[in-house]
């Protein structure tokens, strides 16, 4: 069930730099980057489009991809950029230092919801919806500028308090779809880690927005507005999704960082 892109070489096919190719996607998406709220007592949620990256410190092909979610990160205050690493590489001689099988689980049960044969590394969800294969700024872009344009698809609000985390969502407009589930997600914000074995050896590889956590805190039928109050520790920026069940659309996505 498992591909890998070894052919897709930054250096060698594209000539063009990392850094070329993520200005070419920050033109692509041409947005307006409000400032963030300075961290105060109370930190409301941002609303932006998710952005899930299935990466791995084992595969060649990912750094290139890595640097395209990290110019996100740097620059697109509306974009949720997350970076998973999966477990599948770690036969060939480095055990990535962030992988997590439930990683490798989410991104085969997109697939299947999907009806796709294969996954690959590395590999970019956007919403819940569209894949991309590698590193393509151009196809990136148009994707989220779609989902930028078009915007949350059900309101949602979050708020953090010390250690008290509020969320409440709205009721969904029409029809609901098989169900919903509201998920939190921790993430550190950055890591660098020297690969000494496997297809990178040699090379020091920067992370970021790397998932810790991806925890299930409830399931939602969307008839009626959802409120939620949980207890949360640590420092880690937290996301919060809104998505149909069975790995199908993202229909809202908030952070607190």
């Amino acid at each position: 069930m498992t591909g890998m892109t070894h052919s897709w070489s930054l250096a060698a096919h594209s000539g063009f730099s990392a850094r070329r190719l993520t200005l070419a996607l920050l033109g692509v998406l041409c947005l307006a980057m409000p400032l963030l709220p300075e961290r105060g007592h109370a930190q409301q949620a941002q609303p932006g489009v998710l952005l899930e990256l299935f990466t791995s410190q084992g595969c060649s092909s990912c750094p290139p991809a890595d640097a395209l979610l990290a110019e996100l990160a740097a620059n697109q205050s509306e974009i949720i950029p997350l970076a998973l690493h999966v477990d599948y590489w770690d036969y060939i001689g480095w055990k990535d230092t962030f992988a997590d099988a439930a990683y490798t689980l989410r991104q085969k049960s997109y697939a299947r919801a999907m009806q796709a044969r294969t996954v690959y590394t590395p590999q970019m969800i956007v919403a819940g919806q569209d894949v991309i294969v590698g590193a393509k700024p151009m196809e990136l872009g148009k994707h989220l500028q779609n989902h930028l344009m078009q915007g949350p698809q059900v309101g949602m609000s979050a708020q953090r308090n010390g250690n008290a985390l509020s969320v409440v969502v709205d009721a969904i407009a029409g029809p609901a779809k098989g169900g919903y589930v509201v998920e939190l997600v921790r993430y550190l914000p950055q890591a660098t880690v020297q690969v000494t074995r496997g297809e990178n050896a040699g090379a020091n590889l920067t992370h970021v927005n790397i998932v810790t956590r991806w925890e299930r805190l409830a399931e939602w039928s969307g008839a009626a507005p959802f409120e939620l109050n949980v207890s949360i520790d640590g420092e880690e920026p937290i996301v919060l999704i809104v998505q149909q069940a069975g790995f199908g659309p993202v229909l809202a996505a908030s952070r607190i960082e």
